[in-house]
């Protein structure tokens, strides 16, 4: 199997570049992935984030398109991306994603450590790619959840969530293989 050939390949290489492996298994399935659909506001919103289970973390590709862009110099958006402990993207009339509920937060961390806090996506004329490793879960720990794409930028120290403004982008995390 492919990925048990990319962890064996990573537990090799402690010291070493991981970055061959890891464009390698970006070519390849993910294990997790979440179909990301913009609210009513925002219906031009749309894309995939892929989770692949490595033996180092969890290496994450968030792909968006049709993001709020800004004309202005220097203003540039920055998006929060989390994930959620609830498993629909389903809504209310008071919060279009509701079914997302709060942040993935198995143990109880305060806000920047919560295992959902993720990289932000940097807006690009409407385009967002970010690319990261992370061990704070595992695929199947968050398979069934929810990924959320916030209006605002988080500001990793408001508690309980760093300020990120209202959801204005949600996918359900499902396994893929």
């Amino acid at each position: 199997m492919k990925g048990e050939w990319y962890a064996m390949k990573f537990r090799n290489r402690k010291n070493k570049s991981h970055l061959s492996a890891f464009t390698a298994l970006l070519s390849q399935q993910p294990h997790a992935a979440a179909n990301i659909k913009g609210h009513e506001a925002c219906p031009e919103i749309s894309g995939c984030v892929r989770f692949w289970q490595t033996s180092c973390g969890v290496l994450v590709a968030a792909e968006v398109c049709g993001l709020p862009a800004h004309e202005k110099k220097c203003c540039a958006p920055v998006f929060a991306m989390h994930i959620h402990s609830g498993g629909s993207c389903g809504g209310n009339s008071h919060d279009s994603f509701s079914g997302s509920m709060g942040h993935y937060n198995p143990e109880d961390c305060k806000h920047p450590f919560h295992a959902g806090d993720l990289l932000p996506i940097m807006g690009n004329d409407g385009y967002g790619l970010s690319i990261f490793l992370t061990d704070r879960f595992s695929c199947k720990e968050i398979i069934g959840k929810t990924v959320i794409i916030h209006g605002g930028r988080d500001d990793f120290t408001s508690q309980p969530s760093g300020d990120s403004g209202e959801k204005i982008a949600c996918g359900e995390i499902e396994r893929v293989c």
